[in-house]
């Protein structure tokens, strides 16, 4: 990344603009799928939460916030994204109708972040790759945990839609995508964020489709071009044409013909660590600092 404040390709016009035109009571199956894999990795946290947030849980999956409280059925949850309207939709989705009993007897939900350091978990599934400041949200999200609070999230990683790019790429067109950041990139982003001892890790998920023009009507339920350089016009119907034709080179012979396309799943947790007296002869500490060190049972020096 050129600048870790913002993707170097992605357009954040564009992206506010996506983001808020999203909409429905469904989530898109492949981020549901990446949350399924990403909530196997909640088997090795001790910690179980009794506050925790969803960021953005219509696009990162309604049924895996409903799995979500059934693991903690006790927990508060907040709904909370930088669209304040989707979280109304998915608290309205997620609700269910006046007569259903979860509307009146589930855990309660709240649309909102908490107040500083309250939540214990934060869960982001398929955000950080839409984000025009990424490292803004990564803040954002470190003050709204508890000290030994941990962030779960997961994004696109570069190595996504390789096999589009090098069509559009033989043809000469401009990028069918922005570009994804590596997940290294994302373990410097936490640690400068204020986290700490952060996991990274990713895989590979091969797609196939028996023709273009499911493929390409399951990648416009999924997103938008973000790239700042896409083509700025409207396409006809020869450029159309043209495109699922060389489509068809995706073909793969040990996928019986189907079109494949890859992405890259980066998945990344990271802890809040206690906050850190400077090594001074005299040190300010904060009344939130002083709070947080309580809660954490962290012994204050004598000498500040």
């Amino acid at each position: 990344m050129s600048s870790p404040e913002r993707p170097p390709s992605l357009d954040p016009i564009a992206a506010a603009r996506w983001a808020s035109q999203f909409s429905g009571n469904s989530s898109p199956w492949l981020h549901e799928e990446v949350a399924s894999r990403m909530q196997e990795r909640l088997a090795f946290i001790k910690l179980q939460p009794d506050r925790w947030v969803h960021w953005g849980p219509l696009q990162g999956g309604l049924l895996a916030h409903e799995a979500l409280q059934n693991r903690y059925p006790k927990a508060q949850v907040w709904l909370s994204s930088e669209h304040r309207q989707q979280d109304l939709l998915a608290l309205a989705a997620l609700q269910g109708r006046w007569w259903q009993a979860k509307r009146w007897f589930g855990p309660r939900m709240l649309c909102d972040l908490p107040p500083d350091g309250q939540a214990h978990m934060l869960w982001a599934n398929m955000q950080l790759h839409t984000s025009p400041h990424p490292q803004k949200l990564l803040k954002t999200w470190h003050k709204a945990l508890a000290v030994d609070g941990f962030l779960m999230f997961s994004c696109l990683g570069p190595d996504t839609l390789r096999e589009l790019r090098n069509v559009y790429a033989r043809q000469s067109w401009p990028e069918p995508a922005h570009e994804f950041t590596d997940m290294h990139d994302w373990g410097d982003m936490l640690v400068e964020a204020g986290f700490t001892e952060p996991v990274m890790d990713m895989e590979r998920i091969t797609l196939s489709y028996e023709t273009p023009q499911r493929l390409l009507s399951e990648l416009r339920s999924w997103g938008r071009n973000l790239h700042v350089k896409r083509f700025e016009g409207l396409r006809g119907r020869r450029w159309l044409e043209q495109l699922k034709q060389i489509l068809m080179s995706l073909a793969r012979p040990d996928e019986n013909g189907r079109l494949t396309l890859t992405f890259e799943i980066v998945y990344g947790h990271a802890l809040k660590p206690s906050p850190r007296v400077p090594v001074s002869p005299q040190a300010v500490i904060g009344l939130d600092q002083m709070q947080q060190m309580l809660r954490s049972s962290l012994r204050i020096p004598d000498k500040v």
